[in-house]
């Protein structure tokens, strides 16, 4: 009864948010100062309502705790934007715009998501999942151990965030459950070990798209991109904030629910059970630890092979160019993981599945039969990316991308010192907003090599608040692609993953936001460095502090 009130306060909330969302876009479309904001264009072209829809789609979000109908809201109002609230217009830019493109630009996503679904489903039906849980919990003796253990396993898959994301989860999730760890938490060190690895390894598919961005602004873009580095404090502080905070055993937030859930009441999801039920099917037997080591392996060689491959280390790209040809650095930074990543990973799924047979592990009836259990457990994300793709698209086709140049250029001549911190949060909100950091790069990076004077430090440090903000807004988002990836990673309910992961990202940002002003006075990373890990640290100790005085306050 209690559920069934639940779900329907939750659909009047919609149905008063759809009312609402559409009062809000009518009254914009009638105050707007003219018909077009640009020749043919919507007049939301380039106005501050061009962000409107995801802004509205991240607010039913967290609201409704819904994010299918969220989304979906979202797009709605996006369609109605670009089309001039004209039914047929609107129709046509939500299809053709929106959906289709949305569906053939991650086309690459969902086949990797797909065949690595198929590859858990495959090691848990063997046993090899469970063989390598047990030999993980007999060899790990601690829950502080498991958290390091999937925190420094995520830092070696620094390649791709698409890749860690998803390979991490499905390594790490028998070793966490062991120990009791909720799948929120877990989601938070996969999602926190993704991006933020990415964004300082110099090899790794961010860094090749910092590099493209960067094209046309007379700087070399891996060069700004390894200049950046030591000031890039959200992502060096986020992998100071796991290690600490693994160390000293305390949570806060809604992360401290869900862990107290997990420890004491064997609940690693807190929501309920209904995620771990559709999961776990049939699990063999006769499965063993190096029956999912030798697939994992084999996915990472191939897959960093299929990439450089892709690029065109060995001669030619797929693009018909030699430009690369012996360049291992020079193909990552044209390969495209959505055609590199698919690449590998079905050529290591026919291997696995040819292994595991001749190892009499399971049957070819079996291994087929996990096929389409594998596309199942996919179903959620790919719908989620889908629908996110589709609000993306809605947004850039209102030019976002236009106001956001106009507002940061406007705003450049009179802060000076501030700007890198400025540049910071505004990064973290257009991130934020349209769920893409690699969508942010592309407006920000020409704008603040434009804006800074040419090869000084404190271009260095504007590039980094641009990059650092890309990754804590995406971090942050709920329609963004790798927090989805890893919410479909740890196997974790989304909305959970979102709520209890904020607070933590929040708090690193407020501790990085400070670092950049600091960097942007000093000037050198040897001294701003430092001061901002020991300001981490200490906003840590606080935190804990206060945590225990309100716990023993409320027993």
């Amino acid at each position: 009864m209690r559920f069934k009130q639940l779900k329907g306060r939750r659909a009047l909330a919609i149905l008063i948010a759809m009312t609402v969302v559409m009062a809000v876009l009518f009254a914009v479309s009638v105050l707007a100062d003219d018909g077009e904001g640009a020749a043919g264009s919507s007049f939301a072209f380039g106005k501050w309502y061009s962000l409107l829809p995801p802004v509205i789609a991240i607010v039913l979000a967290l609201i409704t705790k819904e994010v299918y109908s969220s989304l979906f809201i979202g797009i709605l109002a996006g369609g109605l934007l670009a089309g001039g609230f004209n039914p047929a217009a609107s129709f046509d830019s939500i299809v053709n715009d929106g959906f289709i493109a949305s569906v053939s630009g991650n086309a690459g996503v969902f086949i990797f998501l797909v065949i690595l679904g198929i590859l858990v489903a495959l090691l848990n039906r063997t046993g090899a999942s469970r063989a390598f849980g047990a030999w993980a919990k007999k060899h790990i003796k601690s829950r502080t151990g498991a958290m390091l253990a999937t925190f420094f396993f995520g830092v070696l898959i620094f390649i791709d965030d698409y890749f860690n994301c998803l390979t991490v989860g499905s390594v790490m999730q028998p070793v966490t459950d062991a120990h009791k760890i909720s799948r929120a938490k877990l989601s938070y060190l996969i999602d926190a070990t993704a991006a933020p690895v990415c964004m300082i390894a110099p090899i790794s598919s961010w860094a090749a798209a910092v590099a493209s961005y960067a094209e046309g602004t007379g700087y070399s873009g891996l060069y700004l991109f390894i200049k950046a580095i030591p000031y890039n404090f959200y992502s060096l502080l986020t992998l100071v904030f796991i290690i600490a905070i693994a160390l000293m055993k305390f949570d806060y937030g809604p992360m401290a629910l869900h862990e107290k859930n997990a420890m004491e009441n064997g609940d690693l999801f807190t929501s309920g059970t209904e995620h771990a039920e559709q999961d776990i099917g049939e699990v063999g037997s006769k499965g063993k630890t190096i029956d999912l080591i030798i697939p994992i392996v084999a996915l990472i060689v191939v897959c960093v092979i299929g990439l450089v491959y892709v690029g065109g280390f060995f001669g030619t790209d797929i693009w018909g160019g030699q430009d690369y040809s012996g360049d291992f650095i020079g193909a990552f930074s044209n390969t495209d993981a959505t055609v590199g990543l698919p690449w590998g990973g079905l050529i290591v799924l026919v291997i696995t599945i040819i292994y595991l047979i001749a190892r009499r592990v399971i049957s070819f009836k079996a291994a087929m039969e996990c096929i389409p259990k594998g596309f199942v457990a996919m179903v959620p994300a790919i719908l989620i990316l889908t629908m996110a793709g589709t609000l993306k698209n809605m947004t850039t086709s209102l030019g976002s991308a236009k106001f956001i140049e106009g507002f940061v250029k406007g705003m450049a001549p009179g802060l000076a010192s501030l700007l890198p911190a400025v540049i910071f949060l505004l990064a973290c909100f257009i991130s934020f907003a349209t769920g893409t950091s690699w969508g942010t790069f592309g407006i920000l990076i020409p704008i603040v090599c434009g804006v800074f004077p040419a090869s000084s430090e404190l271009m260095y440090i504007g590039m980094s608040a641009c990059l650092a903000g890309s990754v804590c807004g995406d971090h942050c988002s709920p329609i963004s692609d790798t927090t989805i990836m890893s919410s479909a990673g740890a196997r974790c309910d989304h909305i959970n993953h979102v709520s209890t992961q904020l607070p933590y990202a929040l708090t690193v940002a407020a501790v990085s936001f400070v670092s950049f002003i600091i960097a942007a006075f000093i000037k050198n990373w040897l001294i701003s460095l430092p001061i901002a890990i020991v300001m981490m640290i200490i906003t840590l100790i606080v935190i804990r502090a206060v945590t225990k005085k309100t716990a023993s306050k409320a027993d």
